[in-house]
């Protein structure tokens, strides 16, 4: 079990997502970064599905009730265990008893926690995913809270074995971190000042050419007002040739709007199930994680991909990430 002594900026339990219920109105909601967020899972020898917790920004302060089994993958908020700093992108078995805690935000905005064995919440529609503006998912449908118990499931006999084998140190220490990492190829998403890569959108041939340009010259930025919904983003005003009624639609996640204002708003991982407003691009599925960890106050560009290159770079992803699962697992042997 672990204790949630302080609750931090906006932490949550979320996997993959709530998939399958778009039709009835239910978001998909899950990990903004799904990327940091699988790949923690794989280092605890989880399934890519299983729930992790997810830090904003400021991360909360957990004291372990039992020995654990854990990874620190994401944007780096400075981790630290009983006062002592421990790398993120790697195993680490941390005894009962012991406190984890974060520090100043280095790098990116959100920071994933995965535990062997996964956290115990109830699944709602198959997903334990937290949905905060109906309440739905996770711990008790909201963000977690100081006096909050948290369980965990029981890692395999493999897992055990390397817990096992961590254990072993010549005196009384707190934790114990893997002799391996997971390599840059991975973790060196968080890129400054490096455009998202984004495909033409169904009505992008209805804007001006002046708004073409902007929208892949011209800087944007995060407001404020961005949460898991959407990013607001203030910049240049985008405008149609000709105004037109447009009928509502589906809208998935890295879809980029643009309302009446001409303020486009980029679509995130609690957007909403369809949308009206015309659509003048769609976020490569490669870069998603990279628009996960750009905080409010953030400049973001735009630059344009096909969507033969956006799907190679997938599936080259998809490959790699495989590959990475495989490499793992002969670390476990």
């Amino acid at each position: 079990m672990i204790s949630v002594l302080k609750s931090g900026l906006m932490t949550t339990i979320q996997d993959i997502g709530r998939y399958g219920y778009q039709k009835d109105g239910v978001i998909v909601s899950g990990a903004m970064d799904q990327q940091a967020h699988r790949i923690a899972n794989l280092l605890v020898g989880n399934p890519a599905d299983a729930a992790t917790m997810e830090m904003t920004l400021m991360g909360p302060v957990l004291e372990f009730q039992e020995d654990a089994f854990i990874a620190i993958c994401g944007g780096n908020l400075t981790p630290m265990i009983d006062g002592e700093s421990v790398a993120m992108w790697k195993p680490l078995y941390i005894k009962e008893g012991s406190e984890l805690r974060f520090g100043k935000p280095k790098k990116g905005f959100r920071c994933y926690l995965s535990i062997a064995g996964g956290f115990q919440v109830r699944k709602v529609m198959g997903s334990s995913s937290t949905y905060l503006r109906a309440n739905m998912g996770g711990f008790e449908g909201r963000t977690l809270e100081k006096g909050d118990q948290l369980r965990f499931g029981h890692s395999d006999s493999q897992l055990r074995y390397s817990k096992e084998q961590m254990k072993t140190a010549d005196k009384p220490i707190s934790f114990k971190e893997a002799s391996w990492f997971v390599g840059p190829e991975f973790t060196n998403y968080m890129k400054d000042n490096q455009p998202i890569r984004v495909m033409a959108g169904r009505e992008f041939k209805l804007f001006t050419e002046k708004s073409k340009e902007q929208f892949f010259n011209d800087p944007f930025q995060i407001d404020s007002k961005s949460d898991r919904m959407g990013y607001r983003l203030s910049g240049g005003t985008l405008k149609l040739e000709n105004k037109k009624d447009i009928v509502s639609e589906a809208v998935t996640f890295g879809t980029i709007q643009v309302p009446p204002d001409g303020n486009p708003i980029l679509l995130v991982a609690d957007h909403q199930t369809t949308g009206g407003y015309p659509k003048i691009g769609q976020v490569a599925s490669i870069d998603l994680p990279r628009v996960a960890q750009m905080r409010p106050g953030e400049s973001i560009r735009f630059t344009p991909i096909s969507h033969e290159e956006a799907q190679r770079l997938l599936l080259e992803k998809e490959k790699n990430l495989k590959q990475l699962q495989r490499g793992i697992e002969t670390k476990r042997l």
